[in-house]
């Protein structure tokens, strides 16, 4: 029996999607449930599993290629055995063999842009010439035309060519759909958004002294290392209760109040930044958040990052700090109206009851839309912010 392997449906706002890398190829024995292929989204990387077992018999599209939602991809023969199927075009003469190594989209574009597929070196799987080999291909300036053979006076001494004594390499490589995408929502961003960003800094000692004193009793008790970002998590939520329009949104001539605080956690991972979601980060403890930033983190790292982990969203929090940035401008993810930016934390002298002391301290950026935050609110929600870390007894007693 033949079955189709197609492309999983995607969400509304994810109309295609990019073929990563088969893993199987054609006669080979696949099981249930076995992964097949990636499918890389502008929000997350899918994966593909086999419908049923059997062997691969078919593979429909290529490594590169863009495909839709319920498209198929290949099929495979549950009846048949392994290594009795032979790739398709074994015996194809040279020539044939010279085509075959381009995917379909990468023949046609290189026809239409008179591009000779055979002098390509393809950069897919097996030398297999992409779409992105053709288009470098046709974007690369023509070579200059060898003027005509003049024969030089028989006295004239013929002197070497001296050898370059550096090279300046380049290497075009296309965005993946996540970084194409973060590249528009960003400049979407700034285009619609009236940013503007306040600033101010937090004494981190008593986030610090409390860190140290309780993390080992807090791992044991919880199986999670306590970290800082659970804190400002806690104290952003705080201050948005007190200024609610800091947890709002525009949607047209409207703003949508939120009555719910959906936090969003910048996360690093190969295929660029994300930001997962903490659903109801009011409702959850110190402990829960940890545990769910372990999670994504983890989730990003390995690209098991789920739609709905990135949908929605009422406010966000970034730490540059982690790669030691000192002071940054945050860009607001929309449809968000504003964004914490944490950094780098440093000893610094500052001045405490007329005595200049040395304290951990860290910048705190705030931006946000100027279209419905005013400055007053922005300020206060930092010196909230703020407040709360200076005095974390403040979040229990929620003040």
């Amino acid at each position: 029996m033949i079955i189709e392997v197609k492309v999983p449906m995607l969400s509304e706002s994810v109309s295609e999607g990019t073929l990563l890398e088969w893993k199987k190829k054609i006669g080979e024995a696949v099981s249930r449930d076995e992964i097949l292929i990636d499918i890389e989204t502008d929000k997350v990387v899918l994966e593909v599993p086999a419908p049923q077992a059997g062997v691969l018999t078919e593979i429909v599209a290529q490594n590169g290629e863009t495909v839709a939602a319920d498209q198929v991809l290949a099929r495979i023969d549950t009846a048949a055995v392994a290594g009795t199927v032979a790739p398709v075009a074994a015996e194809a003469a040279p020539a044939a063999a010279t085509s075959a190594a381009a995917m379909p989209a990468a023949a046609k574009l290189a026809a239409e842009n008179g591009v000779d597929v055979a002098s390509l070196q393809g950069s897919g799987r097996d030398g297999r010439v992409l779409k992105e080999d053709v288009q470098n291909a046709a974007a690369a300036p023509a070579p200059a035309a060898t003027p005509a053979a003049q024969p030089a006076p028989a006295a004239a001494p013929v002197a070497s060519a001296p050898a370059p004594i550096g090279t300046r390499p380049e290497q075009r490589v296309p965005m993946s759909r996540l970084r194409a995408r973060v590249a528009e929502r960003l400049l979407v961003s700034q285009q619609e958004n009236a940013i503007l960003t306040t600033f101010n800094e937090v004494n981190m000692k008593p986030v610090m002294d409390l860190r140290a004193k309780y993390k080992e009793k807090f791992e044991k008790e919880h199986g999670v290392k306590l970290g800082f970002m659970s804190f400002f998590v806690k104290a952003a939520v705080a201050a948005l209760k007190k200024y609610p329009v800091v947890n709002a949104s525009v949607d047209g001539n409207d703003i949508v109040y939120h009555g719910f605080f959906d936090i969003g956690i910048a996360v690093g991972s190969p295929r660029g930044l994300v930001v997962p979601i903490l659903r109801d980060a009011d409702q959850m403890s110190i402990a829960d958040i940890e545990k769910a930033i372990v999670d994504y983190a983890v989730k990003a790292k390995n690209g098991k990052l789920a739609l709905e982990d990135l949908t929605g969203g009422t406010f966000s929090i970034t730490n540059g700090g982690t790669f030691g940035s000192m002071m940054s401008t945050p860009i607001i993810n929309p449809p968000q109206s504003a964004i914490l930016g944490m950094h780098a934390t440093k000893e610094r002298a500052v001045v405490e009851n007329g005595q200049v002391v040395v304290r951990p301290m860290m910048y705190l950026a705030l931006s946000y839309d100027h279209r419905i935050i005013d400055g007053r609110e922005a300020v206060l929600t930092l010196v909230a912010i703020k407040d709360a870390l200076e005095d974390p007894a403040r979040l229990l007693l929620d003040l």
